[in-house]
């Protein structure tokens, strides 16, 4: 029975459970005649949360090398970044509805908000479509590069939800951890090359 339960919570299909779970219920209201407005704003932030778990994983395990849950969470690094890009695809559509006419959603184009969510978007898209064995296989050493366009596509983010909310506070509460982590790898890779260098002179 042990075996069952370690094999059914280690398959990527309990994976996408979880990830699916924050969904359900919006979908749920939205099919029983919930405002589709009141779930623009938490589809983009649970994109942003999983984009930003994805990116913590790899310098969370320079931190802490021993963890286990920290290696589970980075072998399914793939998932939360397609699932991340499945909410911002949700968000895109909602937004469009919200907005219900093509003139309105030109019209504010180009306000800092609005635009950098578009691009972020627009960036997500190769990124989810190369996020498998196939593509990594097909790109060989190109895929990394490509993936790290994640980068740009949280910068955009980042400025997306603080304009859009016109609030501040709540985008540095789930950024402020990425940007620490982030410069923290920067400077475990910059020393240890630093290292290296020394020893080869």
């Amino acid at each position: 029975m042990n075996i069952i339960m370690k094999s059914f919570f280690n398959s990527i299909y309990f994976s996408w459970f979880v990830l699916a779970l924050p969904s359900i219920g919006m979908l749920v209201a939205v099919i029983n005649g919930t405002n589709i407005e009141k779930f623009i704003h938490p589809t983009g932030e649970f994109a942003a949360r999983f984009m930003i778990i994805a990116m913590m994983l790899t310098p969370l395990l320079m931190l802490f090398p021993r963890s286990k849950v920290i290696r589970w969470l980075l072998s399914r690094r793939r998932a939360l970044g397609v699932a991340a890009f499945c909410y911002a695809s949700v968000h895109t559509l909602f937004y469009l509805l919200d907005m219900g006419s093509l003139q309105l959603v030109l019209d504010e184009f180009w306000l800092l908000g609005i635009w950098t969510g578009w691009f972020a978007f627009a960036i997500f898209i190769p990124l989810a479509l190369t996020s498998n064995q196939t593509m990594v296989r097909k790109l060989k050493t190109n895929w990394k590069p490509l993936q790290r366009l994640v980068y740009p596509a949280a910068v955009l983010t980042l400025i997306h939800w603080i304009f859009v909310h016109n609030n501040i506070g709540p985008a540095l509460v789930h950024f402020v951890p990425l940007i620490g982590l982030e410069s923290y790898r920067i400077y475990r890779n910059i020393n240890k090359k630093s290292v290296q260098s020394t020893q080869t002179t």
